[in-house]
């Protein structure tokens, strides 16, 4: 979809916070090309900018979490969750009918610092699963999410609502 479409990702974040702070890169997914075109131009795109073959390591990576334990575009049971060997994949979502451009695991473990931030009472069970079950990763595909030292997590009370601690 187009960086202007009402349910374009790039469109909320500009809203709500790049437009209104200083950042130095931002690089977009060309969600408007094909998936698997706009998989490999967002690769392309990173391995130009990092200069490297290795793992990239961006400085901050903010997600969210979806009600299902999704995060990216990394949805429960979804091929994505197993790719080691590229940065960036289009992944197929069937219970969406859709396909999703996401980062890889190995890429968003390997930044420096991994935000979460969720809000919501719809959010509440996914939340407690993620950070205090112990669920299967391919069901709640954010326990994946592991970078060095602990991702931060911000929620809100309904988000946080079942949580045992906190």
């Amino acid at each position: 979809m187009p960086p202007h479409h009402e349910d374009s990702n790039l469109k909320m974040a500009s809203e709500v916070l790049l437009d209104h702070v200083p950042v130095g890169n931002v690089h977009r997914i060309r969600g408007e090309l094909p998936p698997e075109e706009a998989a490999e131009t967002y690769e392309e795109e990173l391995r130009t900018f990092f200069q490297t073959e290795d793992v990239p390591q961006f400085d901050l990576i903010l997600l969210g979490l979806g009600a299902d334990g999704h995060t990216a575009s990394l949805f429960p049971e979804t091929p994505a969750l197993e790719v080691r060997d590229r940065w960036v994949v289009a992944n197929p979502v069937p219970r969406l009918n859709t396909t999703r451009i996401t980062l890889t695991v190995p890429v968003i473990n390997a930044a420096r610092a991994v935000y979460f931030l969720v809000e919501g009472e719809d959010k509440a069970e996914a939340v407690r699963e993620v950070l205090e079950g112990d669920a299967d990763p391919r069901a709640y595909p954010a326990k994946l999410i592991q970078p060095p030292g602990e991702p931060e997590w911000m929620l809100d009370r309904f988000a946080a609502s079942l949580l045992s601690e906190l």
